[in-house]
Parts: C-alpha cells; sequence; structure tokens
C-alpha cells in the first residue's frame, strides 16, 4: 500500500515533538515499534484515539516510518504517563477510516498542523489508521 507522506517542518520535528511531550503528556502517548529494516525500536509521540470502545493509531501525514514500521510489525509499544503497553495492531480497511479521521479531528484538531495535514491530504486512504488490539500492560 503507498500512501503519500507530508514530511513534517523542521521547527514541528526537533522542537514540536519535544514540547508536546512536555506540554500534552495528557494527551500524547509514546508510540514504540522495531524498525522494519534494522530491528530497533524506534520512537514518537502519537494521538490514540478512543472511540466506540476502541483504540486508534492514526498517521496524519500520511505514510509515516511509523505506520510502515508498524504495518510491518504488527505490534509495538505506548507509553503514556509512566505506564507501559503492548499490543498487537490491525491495519484499518479503507473504507472504515473516514469516520474515525472525523472523529480525530474533532479531538485532536486544535494541535498544530493537525488539521492542515488532513487539508493537504483529504483522502482517507492517505492515512494509515490501525486498531489496537491485544494489549498487554509491562511490568
Amino acid at each position: 500500500m503507498s500512501a503519500p507522506y507530508l514530511p513534517p517542518p523542521w521547527g514541528a520535528r526537533v522542537i514540536g515533538n519535544r514540547m508536546a511531550k512536555l506540554f500534552a503528556r495528557s494527551v500524547l502517548s509514546t508510540l514504540s515499534v522495531r524498525g522494519r529494516t534494522s530491528g530497533r525500536w524506534r520512537s514518537v509521540p502519537v494521538a490514540v484515539l478512543d472511540h466506540d470502545g476502541e483504540r486508534y493509531l492514526i498517521a496524519p501525514r500520511g505514510n509515516t516510518e511509523w505506520s510502515r514500521n508498524l504495518r510491518a510489525a504488527k505490534s509495538g509499544r505506548l507509553q503514556r504517563k509512566g505506564r507501559g503497553e503492548e499490543f498487537e495492531a490491525v491495519e484499518v480497511p479503507v473504507a472504515e477510516r473516514a469516520p474515525l479521521i472525523r472523529v480525530y479531528l474533532e479531538q485532536f484538531g486544535r494541535f498544530p498542523t493537525v488539521a492542515e495535514t488532513f487539508r493537504q491530504l483529504p483522502d482517507p486512504a492517505d492515512h494509515p489508521t490501525f486498531r489496537i488490539v491485544g494489549s498487554r500492560e509491562l511490568g
């Protein structure tokens, strides 16, 4: 599956991710996924969507490294507020993504660049989306 990718501007990538970890702790989790080539753990801040009793990871910037790694690994780790979990992920079919993206924008569209990325990439097929399944807490 090939989707476009919008690389974050330097400020968002270098400063924004660090600031997000400080100021958006109640919203953001740290996603860690093994690299599909290196096998090394890679981490990035993400907003986890809670909707209808399910949790989702949506890639606002398109076909990101984390989304490609998660597609390959089918599992990862999430950490938030000092609590960690391992999980498995199932990619959501394109036909089911639009309502999830609407809810994601309602919840997270106020954050810098989020709404803009969906305006630049309006097709749900452009946003890899994963349902979190089979999670267990890390000790």
